[in-house]
């Protein structure tokens, strides 16, 4: 059966009249599944497909395997910066002609990297599907690394490291819960890296990184929308299939992150940054232990969605301490992390906000959680997932998110039904075992006349 817009539409509507509907738990929908074709090719690339003509569009994403996770030591942002590369020039294509081959049709092409993947994604008119798989699998097998292009990717690089961590007032926050999170695992480096890391890089780094992951075997081709299933075969066999899989291994992360064995407190100073601000944060299992890690983004949902969430009518609201809140599960191939964070309103300290944001969690891990509520907010992010789906793009980013973070394809089918059976007791089982009933992390953030970001740990 195929998944249209058409029917999600419907889902949606159902969904919306569900929430509207006071205060009968939620009747279990049935999602039409997603029917992708999954096929390997010789030289290890992986292929992903869903077929739906409701619109004359198709999107092509390319995921490698590959993230901040697994930068060399001594030289994190290696993969952000190499995101970057992949769109100067090849043998057979001019620096940034992949603009030209998708918004010169009225398309679209971007990519992004996470701690675990990297990814191109691209949506043109379903005839120019052709010349988007071969330009995929043309900067794949013949991008051009020279030290021109190197140096004016890391100088923009190093730029987006000054707008995002350094002006941005809270940039440095976000960009620290990682580095103090994790001890061991290579999580701690932050994707977006350090100039420091990037100015020490060299060219030959850069060619043995693209080298080592950029590989048939290390990547995911999904392709979603109007099109073909044999001609798709056809192209991807000629433009792909070629290529050869390297003999060497491809590396992998092996280092494991200790539980932690005591509370840790770490202070974060800003030149910047017009109030304090707090984070705490717990670890969690890998994203592919749905029976945990669904329950927990519940969880996070129950916290901070929304201006009805419990932390933002406690410390928003109610207490007035912060002006901003937030809670995150996080979910990674490898550990993730439960994070959740104020931004204070004038007047306010850190110790005051810490403190209401463990009441809350506490409270929504051990008392009664309305029916009500707990329908609404699975609700909201059932609502949400479909709303995604009904573009081709949406239904690519979902198989891909499935397919490399979430354990395997098939996920994208059976984690909403798993989502829509998420009860109370998964919400204080998962808030017990992770959060309330382990050690965390907290980083006070200081508005402080000083250079750089200075930090100290105290176990409490």
């Amino acid at each position: 059966m195929r998944l249209r817009p058409a029917a999600l539409l419907a889902t949606v509507t159902l969904l919306a009249t569900a929430l509207a509907t006071p205060p009968v738990a939620a009747a279990e929908l049935t999602i039409p599944p997603i029917p992708y074709h999954q096929r390997t090719l010789p030289n290890g690339l992986q292929v992903l497909s869903v077929e739906d003509h409701a619109s004359p569009n198709v999107a092509v994403q390319m995921w490698y395997h590959v993230g901040s996770k697994d930068d060399p030591q001594g030289r994190s942002g290696f993969a952000h910066l190499f995101e970057h590369l992949m769109f100067k020039s090849t043998k057979h294509m001019h620096a940034e002609q992949f603009d030209r081959l998708t918004e010169d049709v009225g398309g679209a092409n971007n990519a992004s990297t996470g701690d675990d993947v990297t990814n191109y994604f691209e949506v043109v008119p379903s005839n120019h599907l052709q010349t988007l798989l071969w330009a995929e699998a043309e900067r794949l097998s013949n991008l051009n690394v020279d030290e021109a292009n190197f140096k004016s990717e890391r100088a923009v690089v190093q730029e987006e490291y000054r707008q995002s961590v350094l002006a941005n007032p809270y940039g440095k926050l976000f960009n620290a819960i990682d580095p103090h999170s994790y001890t061991v695992h290579p999580y701690k480096r932050p994707t977006i890296g350090s100039i420091e890391d990037l100015d020490a890089a060299t060219l030959p780094d850069v060619i043995a990184f693209h080298k080592t992951f950029y590989r048939p075997d290390n990547a995911t081709l999904i392709v979603a929308g109007d099109f073909d299933p044999k001609q798709l075969d056809a192209w991807v066999d000629q433009y792909f299939g070629w290529i050869p899989k390297p003999a060497a291994p491809i590396p992998q992360v092996t280092a494991k992150e200790p539980q932690r064995r005591k509370n840790l407190r770490y202070t974060v100073t800003s030149e910047t940054a017009p109030l304090p601000a707090v984070a705490v944060t717990w670890l969690l299992p890998s994203a592919s232990d749905t029976a945990d890690s669904i329950p927990l983004q519940v969880a996070a949902a129950l916290l901070s969605q929304g201006d009805s969430s419990r932390l933002y009518q406690s410390l928003v609201y109610r207490h007035q301490v912060a002006q901003r809140v937030g809670a995150d599960a996080d979910g990674r191939v490898g550990p993730g992390l439960f994070t959740a964070y104020a931004i204070l309103a004038s007047g306010h300290q850190p110790a005051e906000a810490e403190k209401l944001l463990h009441e809350e969690i506490i409270w929504l891990a051990t008392q009664p959680i309305p029916a009500a509520e707990l329908d609404k907010v699975k609700t909201q992010l059932l609502t949400g997932e479909l709303k995604q789906r009904q573009t081709a793009q949406g239904l690519a980013f979902a198989l891909g998110q499935a397919a490399l973070i979430d354990g395997g394809p098939e996920h994208v089918n059976t984690d909403l039904t798993a989502l829509q059976k998420v009860t109370e007791k998964d919400v204080h089982r998962v808030l017990q075992k992770y959060v309330t009933g382990a050690h965390s992390v907290t980083i006070d953030y200081l508005p402080q006349a000083a250079k750089g970001t200075t930090t100290s740990g105290v176990a409490k």
